[in-house]
């Protein structure tokens, strides 16, 4: 296996892949560019504590997460991208024919190995611990290959990966963040003009969502995934954004973990108004359908007599809607409709 990637680098190496300088520390946002002394041209991003430099606009990306490869797509990039995996849901409406035409190298995680074998010139990721031990590869085995690589700023900048779980947050996640992504990737594929437009699209959809919503007297839940030990949304992530973009209140908004797993008799303790529920379609955890849930969630003897579950007051959310992506926007709009329509906004 060693000795195969070995050739791979070789391969990688003579067919001009991209080199990724990966040097310095800190998590700032900067990014460059200038054209190289063949010509092409060169885009520096300081990415999650790395500089990453791409000395051309990729031909052969691989996204390893759901969020990225949606933000590719929407970028118009599919005819430059060679590989997609890790995912939840089914594609972001619109996007259908351009995913077709990618090809999927896992529904969940892929190895190391299979994601050399479609020979990367870029290589994007949502989460830390998809290019970290114990994931795909950690990013420098990309590097030594000259591939650089790419990490979604909103699982790094603000946030402690490090002990178990999903992480911790010592700052909210702003949707400024998810924006900025997708003017760094709009960015490093030379193409700017689709990032803003894409962007200011987003931009409009939230303000619209949001605006006069008036449910600053409102308790909202989230429930991504697991029955029995269920990851419940703490203060300042994706779920964050929603909430604090509504006015209204998270009910475990004094947890900073991320997806802190809470038992369901302090759940039914904090009665929330309404519970947006994850839908979806992936198979790693119990209960991952939106019905699976309700049908606890009714059953249960320590949730059947909350308030919501009685009213029947859920919201149905895609799981990428419920992480940091482009679809935390579909988040919002859904929120603020069920909020208006149960009568728990102005």
């Amino acid at each position: 296996m060693q000795l195969s990637c070995f050739v791979r680098s070789s391969v990688l190496l003579l067919t001009g892949a991209l080199l990724l300088t990966a040097c310095g520390s800190g998590s700032g946002s900067g990014s460059s560019g200038k054209p190289t002394g063949t010509g092409k041209r060169s885009v520096t991003i300081d990415n999650c504590g790395q500089k990453v430099t791409v000395e051309a606009p990729p031909e052969r990306a691989v996204s390893l997460n759901q969020g990225t490869t949606e933000i590719l797509l929407s970028l118009g990039l599919a005819d430059r991208m060679v590989g997609t995996a890790t995912w939840t849901d089914p594609v972001l409406k619109g996007l259908e024919r351009a995913n077709g035409k990618v090809h999927r190298l896992a529904d969940d995680q892929p190895s190391f190995e299979r994601v050399l074998d479609v020979e990367p010139d870029f290589v994007a990721s949502s989460f830390t611990s998809t290019l970290g031990k114990g994931g795909v590869a950690p990013r420098e085995k990309f590097e030594e290959l000259g591939v650089p690589t790419y990490l979604s700023p909103a699982d790094c900048e603000g946030k402690d990966n490090t002990g178990d779980g999903d992480g911790s947050r010592s700052e909210p996640l702003a949707m400024d963040t998810v924006y900025r992504e997708v003017r760094e990737l709009a960015r490093v594929f030379g193409v700017e003009e689709r990032g803003e437009k894409l962007v200011s699209g987003l931009e409009s959809r939230v303000a619209k969502a949001a605006a006069g919503t008036g449910a600053e007297n409102a308790t909202v839940l989230y429930w991504f995934a697991n029955q029995e030990s269920p990851y419940m949304a703490g203060c300042c992530g994706a779920p964050g954004i929603i909430t604090n973009a509504l006015g209204a209140k998270n009910v475990f908004d004094d947890s900073t973990q991320e997806w802190p797993q809470i038992n369901w008799e302090t759940v039914a303790d904090r009665d929330p108004d309404l519970l947006v529920i994850g839908d979806l379609t992936r198979r790693s955890q119990t209960a991952e359908s939106a019905a699976k849930k309700i049908a606890f969630l009714e059953s249960n003897p320590a949730t059947r007599n909350m308030k919501a579950v009685r009213a029947k007051r859920y919201v149905l959310l895609s799981g990428q809607a419920m992480n940091p992506t482009i679809r935390t926007v579909e988040g919002v709009e859904k929120v603020a409709a069920a909020l208006r329509e149960h009568g728990l906004a102005r």
